[in-house]
């Protein structure tokens, strides 16, 4: 199977009422002001959407709401990753009955694959799950604990896995990216999962990016994008640079849950996060804001 995702891919939030439960309603708006910021996909139930601390059934009702809201405008890829295989296969199926694009998963990461032959096998039920569907490796080992090389793995696991078009890479490790890049002549398709490195991923051969910045300051990236794409190093070199003071300072208000509340900035209220995350005080929203508009943020993504 041969597909390819280009551009930026938003890591989608999922919408949460004040108690905790999913606000499903707020799914669609957010999908068409993202959808109108010239984003090339939804990825949906990744890290950036809480997809592990949801249940089974919560990720199967986001997932439908946003492949409906979506309505084929971009693709939608879902993650379907778990700690249990069933639960896993069983989210692919779902994904593939109402209309995804395409889906992911990380590997179990409770019990976890002992070596890379395992790690294929675990992938290769999930996949054929949905054997209609591309599907994508989501590496991300600073929270699965999977270390894997991930070109080994790509070539190991297209010999069993009739699905496996690439992987979404989500480590600053741009030596070993380059290597599944540059695998069998460019022939498994690479998303990029680390914002605050994109240019650097770029120029390791990814050809797209999936990422939670997207989601609200497509315009910086977009202008990344952009100037690489033209050859334009020195601009591309200072708006990656605007990005990582953005990244930087958003970050030291305590990763994700901060992360969330800057989409809120934009008019779209994601709600809490689920424990064990701890949502951002008014207090810290408000210098958070603060700090926003002095760094200059809401005039870079006008």
């Amino acid at each position: 199977m041969h597909y390819h995702l280009s551009g930026l891919i938003p890591a989608t939030f999922t919408p949460l009422n004040a108690d905790g439960s999913l606000n499903l309603g707020q799914i669609e708006p957010m999908v068409d002001f993202l959808i109108e910021q010239k984003l090339t996909g939804l990825y949906v139930c990744g890290s950036t959407g809480e997809g592990v601390s949801l249940s089974t059934a919560e990720r199967k009702a986001v997932a439908a709401a946003f492949v409906q809201a979506t309505r084929g405008r971009v693709p939608v890829i879902l993650q379907v990753g778990h700690t249990s295989l069933v639960e896993a296969q069983e989210l692919a199926a779902h994904a593939q009955e109402i209309g995804a694009d395409a889906i992911s998963a990380v590997p179990p990461f409770y019990f976890k694959p002992p070596t890379l032959d395992a790690n294929v096998r675990c992938l290769a039920q999930i996949a054929g799950a949905a054997p209609d569907l591309p599907f994508y490796y989501y590496h991300i080992p600073q929270m699965t604990g999977v270390q894997v090389d991930v070109a080994n793995l790509l070539a190991a696991g297209s010999r069993v896995i009739p699905n496996l078009v690439g992987a979404k890479y989500s480590i600053h490790d741009v030596y070993n990216l380059q290597a599944a890049a540059e695998l069998e002549r460019g022939r498994f398709n690479l998303l990029f999962g680390s914002d605050e490195m994109l240019l650097s991923g770029l120029c390791a051969g990814a050809q797209g990016a999936v990422g939670t910045t997207y989601n609200f300051a497509a315009p910086l990236f977009g202008r990344v994008f952009d100037a690489f794409q033209r050859n334009d190093m020195a601009a591309a070199q200072k708006y990656q640079g605007q990005a990582v003071q953005l990244i930087r300072l958003i970050a030291g208000y305590g990763g994700l849950p901060a992360f969330k509340t800057v989409l809120k900035f934009l008019g779209f209220d994601c709600g809490p996060m689920r424990l064990p995350l701890q949502t951002l005080t008014p207090q810290k929203e408000e210098a958070l804001k603060a700090d926003l508009t002095s760094l200059g943020f809401f005039q870079w993504i006008a």
